[in-house]
């Protein structure tokens, strides 16, 4: 991998040269995948999203103000991505199922069944929280971003923030006592 800084590779693609978006991709691909990836759900899910989110970051290169924080410019647009996904996915899901007593029974199936792991339970958790919270936990505690950051990335304010990982914390308690406690 090449050295430089991201600022010195934006004006080198800007230039021209399309390999140095493969040197910034690389540098940030980790970080976003872990991101995606937990906040979909699914690796394939994930691996579209930032598809498209590389994509938009290639074709908006030039409105990236900040070059130095590409990383953190690079980041709003994959929160973004996902969620687009996560709110087209959740649609798509709701025209599939709509009686609310299926949903609450196989929830309730799910949380019978103690056999997984804690992580997949915990994943299991995560994915059943609602996005926003799901969001700021995993950019809070996974991403281990500072709320300040978190404002910056996806445009919320600090208090709001706070409010949805305590909720999250919260959800994430008691959907995890129900499967340890229950």
């Amino acid at each position: 991998m090449r050295d430089g800084s991201d600022a010195q590779l934006i004006a080198e693609v800007l230039g021209g040269d399309v390999q140095s978006f493969g040197v910034l991709s690389q540098r940030y691909r980790d970080t976003c995948t872990r991101f995606a990836v937990r906040m979909l759900g699914s690796r394939a899910d994930a691996d579209d999203v930032l598809q498209s989110a590389f994509m938009r970051a290639y074709r908006g290169l030039k409105n990236c103000r900040d070059r130095d924080r590409f990383g953190g410019w690079l980041y709003q647009i994959v929160v973004n991505e996902c969620r687009t996904f996560a709110a087209r996915q959740r649609r798509r899901d709701l025209r599939f199922v709509a009686d609310p007593e299926i949903i609450d029974r196989a929830v309730a199936e799910a949380g019978e069944d103690s056999s997984g792991t804690m992580s997949e339970h915990v994943e299991y958790a995560l994915s059943r929280l609602p996005v926003e919270q799901r969001e700021a936990f995993l950019l809070k505690y996974v991403e281990e971003k500072s709320y300040e950051e978190i404002s910056e990335i996806t445009g919320i304010g600090v208090s709001a923030l706070k409010m949805r990982v305590k909720r999250a914390c919260d959800g994430l308690r008691d959907l995890l006592e129900g499967v340890y406690h229950g």
